[in-house]
């Protein structure tokens, strides 16, 4: 079997690159810059294109048996640059996708990012070919990024609760899934082992930082306004403010068992995790 991992320098893809070469698994390694990859055994290391240049990822996903398919960085035009690619990969020889989606997506889900998550996976479903879609939670890592270095976690999640999991549970789970075709054809929820509310997070964040952390529950209009200066896109805008509207909405509240029934062990907590990560709140300690 050979593997290859798209985004293999981000977050998701590095960790799975490296579970898979301590497996002794054959991989292709992919990014855009092959000079940050990893030097790691059996891995070869390939210049990835845009996943909209059709040709230029056939090409770097030649040789692959199966794909992990982080998906794209946002875009308004998200959902073609994925079909372009899983149709590339397919023309490359690929036989085997294994797509990391997101929680609840679904064609009218709240968080508008999410809905893209849902045309992929259709999109997939109708070429064919094996697939399994991971429906990752958002980022326990999540929660003190978006905390403000006045201390001030904003977004209006109203008593809403989300089930964030790790980065390293989720990179376990892609490992052992893209390794075990007993999967295919299933639509995985990766989640933590519970549910907690924003307010939740900023108390367990006032406990690991020593000093008060808040939540400040926006209205949907203060959201869009607090995120005005930045400048970015209305779709990237909207986005970034129904994440918080989703979790309001009850929509990111489920709780699995994918990854303790795959790794054999418990799902990270977002207390866990910032106990044992202290420097993604070190912004909240000067």
């Amino acid at each position: 079997m050979s593997i290859a991992v798209t985004g293999a320098t981000g977050n998701v893809g590095g960790r799975v690159a490296r579970l898979l070469a301590d497996e002794g698994v054959t991989q292709l390694l992919v990014a855009r810059d092959p000079g940050k990859l990893p030097d790691l055994p059996n891995a070869t290391k390939v210049r990835g294109a845009d996943y909209s240049d059709k040709a230029g990822v056939q090409s770097a996903l030649t040789g692959a048996d199966t794909l992990l398919l982080v998906s794209a960085r946002e875009s308004a035009n998200r959902v073609q640059e994925h079909t372009t690619a899983i149709d590339a990969a397919i023309a490359a020889g690929v036989s085997r996708i294994v797509y990391l989606s997101f929680l609840g997506a679904a064609p009218e889900c709240t968080f508008t990012f999410g809905r893209d998550h849902w045309h992929t996976e259709q999109y997939l479903r109708s070429t064919g070919v094996p697939f399994v879609a991971l429906r990752d939670s958002m980022y326990n890592s999540g929660f003190p990024a978006m905390t403000g270095q006045d201390g001030v976690l904003r977004g209006p999640a109203g008593d809403g609760a989300v089930s964030a999991v790790s980065l390293d549970d989720i990179a376990e789970v892609a490992a052992r899934v893209l390794r075990d075709n007993a999967f295919d054809g299933q639509v995985l929820d990766v989640t933590g082992p519970e549910a907690i509310t924003v307010a939740e997070a900023a108390r367990l964040l006032s406990e690991v930082t020593g000093r008060e952390i808040t939540y400040h529950a926006e209205t949907e209009a203060e959201a869009y306004e607090s995120r005005a200066h930045y400048g970015a896109p209305e779709f990237e805008v909207a986005g970034w403010v129904t994440s918080y509207t989703a979790i309001a909405a009850g929509e990111l509240g489920v709780v699995s068992d994918t990854v303790p029934r795959l790794t054999g062990h418990p799902a990270q907590s977002v207390a866990e995790f910032l106990r044992t990560n202290p420097d993604s709140y070190a912004h909240l300690l000067a």
